[in-house]
């Protein structure tokens, strides 16, 4: 059933919130209701039968890949370091296009050896796209929050714009920017268009107070949309970027360790609860709070549509 402001088919789920074998992630996606799923490279290279049978699990799956993740560190590099992150770029690319993604995610780089020169970096991200470009492959460039030089999405963009290519857009996180504080208003100065991938989550506490308790709760603490102390704020990103003009997809990216102690099936389903009440309600206006949403389709037992 498709709602004039979206619906589900909008949101999809990263694998590395679930548990088990590549098949078995793919399953509880598509079973919770989900019609996409953001892969890494390790779903892919790490799957017993090898990287040819994983790639066929995918696309038999029947699932959409909303992108692949994550290439790390590679802009701003020289000499020998450079070389190797290229290699390191290529293969990344080339399973991304096997896979039948269109999107490949860049975040910017933590590394004391990379240079803080934004014609450096973008000239190395230039290079990157170009090599994406045959292969019909997007590249998402993303900040995260404890990047050395890179940390908010509107310097990311500033790069974006100055690489100035076809197929280098922007990758954002919610997580990322309410951990960094940056305003909602910094969105719109964003191109539709070039937003290639966006992120997202929520987490259990108001403010994070060190680059330190950043990295701790973006790698074990995060939760789905709606499920934590930001539920407003994702509402209001979501309405924002649709006002904006984007429709692209969207990825819940949630690093949690609860979740790896629970049955995917039973994580899946939360994440699809997050899904109806992003797509079903927020993006038709009304704003309702998250838990009466969970309980309301819990109690009547809805389906996904």
């Amino acid at each position: 059933m498709q709602h004039p402001g979206g619906n589900t088919d909008d949101f999809g789920i990263d694998t590395i919130s679930l548990t088990g074998t590549l098949q078995t992630r793919l399953r509880a996606a598509r079973d919770a209701g989900f019609t996409q799923i953001m892969l890494s490279a390790r779903d892919v290279v790490g799957h017993d039968g090898g990287v040819d049978a994983a790639v066929r699990l995918v696309r038999a799956s029947g699932l959409r890949v909303t992108g692949f993740q994550v290439l790390r560190d590679f802009e701003g590099l020289s000499g020998h370091l450079h070389d190797y992150k290229v290699d390191v770029a290529k293969s990344m690319l080339e399973l991304c296009a096997a896979l039948g993604s269109r999107v490949l995610l860049a975040c910017s780089s933590t590394s004391t050896h990379a240079s803080d020169d934004p014609a450096k970096m973008a000239a190395d991200l230039r290079k990157l796209a170009m090599l994406a470009l045959p292969l019909g492959v997007k590249v998402a460039y993303e900040g995260l929050s404890w990047g050395r030089t890179v940390s908010e999405f509107p310097q990311a963009w500033d790069i974006v714009c100055r690489a100035d290519m076809p197929n280098l857009g922007i990758g954002l996180d919610s997580f990322h920017a309410f951990a960094t504080q940056t305003a909602i208003e910094e969105l719109d100065m964003l191109d539709p268009d070039k937003i290639y991938l966006v992120q997202l989550a929520d987490f259990m506490w108001q403010e994070i107070r060190s680059v330190e308790e950043r990295i701790t709760t973006a790698r074990h603490f995060r939760v789905f949309p709606g499920e934590g102390v930001h539920s407003e704020q994702v509402a209001q990103w979501v309405l924002r970027l649709h006002a904006l003009g984007y429709r692209g997809g969207y990825s819940f990216e949630v690093f949690n360790d609860d979740y790896q102690q629970m049955p995917p099936a039973t994580v899946a389903a939360r994440a699809y609860r997050s899904a109806l009440w992003l797509g079903e309600d927020v993006l038709r206006r009304s704003v309702p709070i998250p838990n009466a949403i969970t309980l309301r389709r819990s109690a009547g037992g809805a389906r996904p549509r």
